[in-house]
């Protein structure tokens, strides 16, 4: 695919999630492109194809709306709320919906590795975090959108992991969680690896952050470089995720 097709793909998808239902003739008329160019993106590009549908009324659709709320994001994820109704909810009740999500989006949840322990250990630091934002931003942060465990995976072409993804009105942060004390360049690489994919998926009005939390670390915020030059990633330790959205949000300067 060329880049001048991959961004009018990009723009006819957004556009299809933006809107509650719209025809192939009025994309053509918003984006001033051939309806012809239309009609072949809509049936041939593998993200429309998995990320969208058509109606009986021939109004295109998209999976997750690309708006705040992201509509639809719910039915990817294990959890997904508002941070409020998230720090509501007491840890039994959590797991347990966490449980029957995963089981809902097909994701495994064999235990041999620790992984009720991970998801735990991810919750505890997601309520220090926002119990540091009330501190600064008040009520506000509560509307955020938060969701564990997303999984997009409808087929192999179309694949987006993020183990919390946290929404606010400009930014997602894909956090992506390690129990571990030492930082490793391949998973400041994975945590990177889906922010081309999230910034479609989010929307071109959100600033997608990746961050490598390492929760069995201290008093660590850093910037590591990716392989290759290819920018670098924000990696902390549990107790410095706040800093890592204030590096973003600039809060403290204000």
């Amino acid at each position: 695919m060329s880049q001048q097709t991959a961004i009018l793909e990009r723009k006819i998808y957004g556009l299809i999630c933006r809107e509650n239902g719209i025809k192939a003739k009025e994309i053509a008329d918003r984006l001033d492109i051939d309806r012809k160019t239309v009609n072949h993106l809509l049936y041939a590009s593998a993200l429309m194809g998995e990320m969208c549908y058509q109606d009986r009324e021939y109004r295109w659709h998209g999976l997750i709306r690309q708006t705040f709320p992201h509509g639809g994001l719910r039915e990817f994820s294990a959890f997904y709320s508002t941070a409020r109704v998230f720090l509501s909810l007491p840890e039994e009740e959590w797991m347990g919906q966490m449980k029957e999500g995963c089981d809902r989006i097909g994701r495994s949840l064999s235990d041999v590795r620790g992984l009720f322990h991970s998801f735990k250990d991810c919750r505890r630091t997601m309520i220090q975090l926002f119990e540091d934002l009330k501190s600064f931003l008040g009520e506000e942060c509560l509307d955020w959108e938060i969701a564990f465990e997303v999984r997009i995976k409808k087929t192999r072409r179309v694949r987006i992991y993020a183990d919390v993804l946290v929404i606010t009105k400009d930014h997602a942060f894909s956090l992506e969680f390690k129990m571990k004390d030492r930082i490793d360049a391949g998973e400041v690489s994975q945590a990177a690896k889906y922010v081309p994919a999230l910034e479609i998926i989010v929307g071109e009005d959100w600033e997608i952050v990746p961050v490598l939390v390492l929760t069995r670390a201290a008093e660590l915020f850093r910037f590591e470089p990716l392989r290759g030059g290819q920018g670098d990633v924000c990696v902390c330790s549990g107790d410095m995720l706040f800093n890592a959205f204030d590096a973003y949000l600039g809060f403290l300067k204000e």
